[in-house]
């Protein structure tokens, strides 16, 4: 706001100091630099090999992307809704921006294409047992439940009790009968999560992370980050593929996925645990986007026209 203030003298006289004004303005008081993100982050995109054009349509306006709820959709509804089909997901639509689509209940899920496309990673087939181990508000589970055709086992656990509360009722609303949901306590999953050790087809990791992929539709979070946070999510990271390596069966998956570009929660994380865990290997993934980047896949905006993401497929040996 300093800066603008600098260009605008009516923006610089609201710094009055007032009780609903900001503090005056002192002198030699400096402006943040311009840009659309820190410069330590638009270095550590660099550095992940995101170009500054692929920076740049990192804040620009999202679309709105739905995936089609075939276990309960009704065809004539959905062709009502218009849009667009997006290449690659059978089931998704990019609808006009501001399009209702509450009043088709649990026909459609809001999700972006990016968001389906990693899904596919899993590789979900009918009478599979799998685990979605953060699964939040459960639109990952839910396609993989589309993936199953609604027959198996799903496991989906959350630390979140907010995140986590919004599972079951979405999943009914959908249809989705083979969900079984699991509030897990921070630091003592191991332990209850003890009767699927060994046991998964595939273990989903949706791991927390910067959200850098994001910004299209949380752009201040780009500001909220800092080096010391961007750490604390790393070692997020590394703690819950530990957690979900536990559960995978032998020659069973574990696909990891985040939301953020930066190699070192992505591209970074999957060689350091290749690294540590002898025998395990990446299997190439075949998905209608994105591009190779170490071990694993990432999707980016401008590329892609989806949310940024990089997943991996690792593979545990027999």
């Amino acid at each position: 706001m300093l800066a603008v203030a600098a260009d605008d003298a009516a923006v610089a006289a609201t710094f009055d100091g007032s009780t609903h004004g900001p503090a005056a303005i002192e002198a030699g008081e400096r402006a943040a630099a311009g840009g659309i993100m820190p410069a330590w982050l638009a270095t550590a995109l660099a550095e992940s090999g995101v170009s500054a054009e692929q920076q740049a349509a990192l804040v620009a306006r999202a679309p709105l992307d739905v995936r089609i709820n075939r276990l309960t959709a009704d065809p004539a509804a959905i062709d009502r809704l218009g849009g667009e089909p997006i290449a690659g997901l059978s089931d998704a639509l990019r609808l006009p921006s501001g399009t209702n689509v509450d009043a088709l209940g649990g026909q459609v899920e809001v999700q972006d294409a990016g968001s389906q496309i990693v899904s596919l990673a899993a590789l979900a087939q009918p009478g599979q047992a799998v685990v979605d181990l953060w699964a939040g508000g459960g639109g990952k589970t839910l396609a993989l439940a589309a993936g199953m055709a609604n027959e198996g086992r799903i496991l989906a656990t959350d630390i979140d009790r907010g995140r986590w509360s919004r599972l079951a009722p979405r999943a009914a609303k959908a249809g989705v009968t083979i969900v079984e949901t699991r509030l897990l306590d921070p630091k003592r999953e191991a332990e209850a999560l003890s009767d699927w050790a060994d046991a998964a087809d595939c273990v989903l990791i949706d791991a927390p992370c910067s959200g850098t992929g994001t910004w299209r539709r949380n752009p201040e979070a780009r500001w909220r980050l800092s080096p010391d946070r961007l750490d604390r999510f790393a070692a997020q990271q590394r703690y819950v593929l530990e957690v979900g390596t536990a559960l995978v069966r032998p020659g069973g998956a574990l696909v990891y996925i985040v939301c953020s570009l930066l190699d070192a929660e992505g591209a970074g994380q999957v060689d350091a645990f290749l690294a540590d865990h002898p025998g395990w290997s990446a299997e190439p993934l075949d998905l209608p986007a994105g591009s190779a980047r170490g071990q694993g896949l990432r999707l980016d905006p401008a590329s892609d026209g989806t949310d940024g993401f990089f997943v991996a497929r690792l593979i545990r040996p027999c």
